[in-house]
Order: structure tokens, then C-alpha cells, then sequence
């Protein structure tokens, strides 16, 4: 059950409001009483809910009275006051965040050959949009059929909006589709993709004939391949990452003639 403490008021403070929404016009020794908040306490209590607006006092008055905001105005005071507070809350864990990524991005890179695999559409998708999030110079994107894994209209566009945050911060980006794959992508994808990624200088997408299989080289050193299910060529289980170098450019030189030779493709243009 809701509570005005879940807003931010302590225990003292919740309970000298209500007591000042049943009683009316109060002086703080009534309200004390009222509400059982310590005498010792009373005095601090209410002028924390004048400084949160949620109590007027009449000063002319011998004692002095208090009177509770109305209840909607209140909350709404309560709301903004802990909207403002989440506001401030994430602007400083943006910047930790900021002075984090400086730090951790000056380490030195490990070298060293390392692979994982994610099995499972949802972990492959989360393996593929971390991969391309962390590319700093360069995404080559082989596509050559749609997977049996995958739903391609909801990936397709969670892979745009993450090319488009790549393309953002200085990515060159490089996408290789068979025509075929082509005509089955849904129109919200061509849409996004024309709105978003077409007309960006850094972005190129071309079409290839008998392109098999597909995979994602990231930062020449890097490569993301989907993974076959032997016993059923037409689906797939599994997204292997393999930061190999070596790996890698036997990768691109596969692909840099295949790209020199591949139809230049506007998606979503007549």
C-alpha cells in the first residue's frame, strides 16, 4: 500500500499531515497530540512541511495555527519534488558514466585472441547490438538470407537504431545484402533505414548475388557470424564473436572484392 513516506516524508511528517487534513486550523501543541509526533519534535516537523509546501501557517495568530495544502495540491508539490530529484540522480550518473567511459577507454586493449557465443535468438541479438555498440571505426555487415532465428522486422530495426548510434559517433558503416533478403524486409525497416542511415555520409549499403550465411566484422579485428543449425540449413540456433585479427582480415579480403563488384542499393528510393 501506497504511503506518503514512498514520496519522501518521514514518519513524523506523514503523520503531522494527515492529522492537519482531519483537524482543520491547529496549533502545534494540539497537533502534537493529535498525531502523537513528540512536543520535542513538533515545531521541526511542521516547518519541514512549510518548506515543502504542504502546510501554511497563520503568524498572527497567539498561538500560531497551521493548516494542511489541500491533498491534490500536495501530492503534485511531492511528485515534482521527487521528479527533480530523479532528474538530478540521473544527471550525475550520466556524468560518472562519462568520466568512467574516459578512464576504462584509456586502458590499454588486450590483443590477446578471445571468442564467446550466445545461444538463443534474444542472446544473440543482445551479443550482436553489444558487438556493434562497440565499434569505434569501422562495421562491415554481411547479410545473405533472412534467419529462421530471428524476427527480422523487429531486429531489423533494433539493428538500425543501433547503426544509426554508431554512424553518431564517427562509425563507418558498410552493409552487404543479397537481393533476395531485400524483398524480404518489412517496409518499417526500409522506411527507417531511409529516414535514418540513407543519406549519411558514412553509410553504404550495396547488393551481391549468391551471398551465403551472415555475419559482422567490427573494427577490422572483430568478427560476429550467426551459426547454422546443421540439421536445418534454413534456421539457425546460435551468434559466435571471435576477436581474432588474423580471423579478421582473412574476412575482409574475402569481402573487399565482393563489395568492389556489388549494386549500390537507396533503400526505400524509387
Amino acid at each position: 500500500m501506497a504511503t506518503l513516506r514512498d514520496l519522501g516524508l518521514s514518519e513524523y511528517e506523514a503523520r503531522a499531515y494527515r492529522s492537519l487534513l482531519d483537524a482543520g486550523p491547529t496549533t502545534a501543541k494540539e497537533l502534537s497530540r493529535a498525531s502523537d509526533v513528540p512536543m520535542g519534535r513538533i515545531y521541526d516537523v511542521l516547518s519541514s512541511l512549510e518548506t515543502h509546501s504542504l502546510a501554511r501557517s497563520q503568524s498572527a495568530s497567539r498561538p500560531k495555527k497551521y493548516v494542511a495544502v489541500e491533498p491534490d495540491t500536495a501530492l503534485n508539490r511531492l511528485l515534482d519534488d521527487k521528479l527533480a530529484e530523479l532528474e538530478e540522480q540521473a544527471e550525475q550518473y550520466e556524468a560518472i558514466v562519462d568520466d568512467l567511459t574516459e578512464e576504462l577507454d584509456a586502458a590499454e586493449p588486450v590483443e590477446e585472441g578471445f571468442w564467446t557465443a550466445a545461444v538463443g535468438p534474444e542472446e544473440s541479438v543482445d551479443l550482436l547490438v553489444e558487438r556493434l555498440d562497440a565499434a569505434d571505426d569501422r562495421i562491415v555487415m554481411v547479410a545473405g538470407e533472412a534467419s529462421a532465428q530471428f524476427d527480422i522486422g523487429d531486429v531489423g530495426e533494433l539493428v538500425a537504431e543501433h547503426l544509426e548510434a554508431a554512424l553518431d559517433r564517427g562509425v563507418e558503416v558498410s552493409l552487404l545484402m543479397s537481393p533476395e533478403l531485400v524483398d524480404t524486409l518489412p517496409a518499417s525497416v526500409g522506411e527507417r533505414y531511409t529516414e535514418t542511415l540513407a543519406d549519411h555520409p558514412s553509410f553504404a549499403v550495396r547488393t551481391a548475388k549468391s551471398l551465403q550465411g551472415t555475419f559482422n566484422l567490427i573494427d577490422d579485428v572483430e568478427v560476429c557470424i550467426e551459426v547454422a543449425n546443421p540439421l536445418n540449413p534454413g534456421g539457425a540456433f546460435a551468434m559466435i564473436d571471435m576477436k581474432d585479427p588474423e580471423f579478421a582480415a582473412d574476412a575482409l579480403e574475402e569481402f573487399a572484392p565482393r563489395w568492389e563488384t556489388a549494386e549500390p542499393l537507396a533503400i526505400g528510393r524509387p
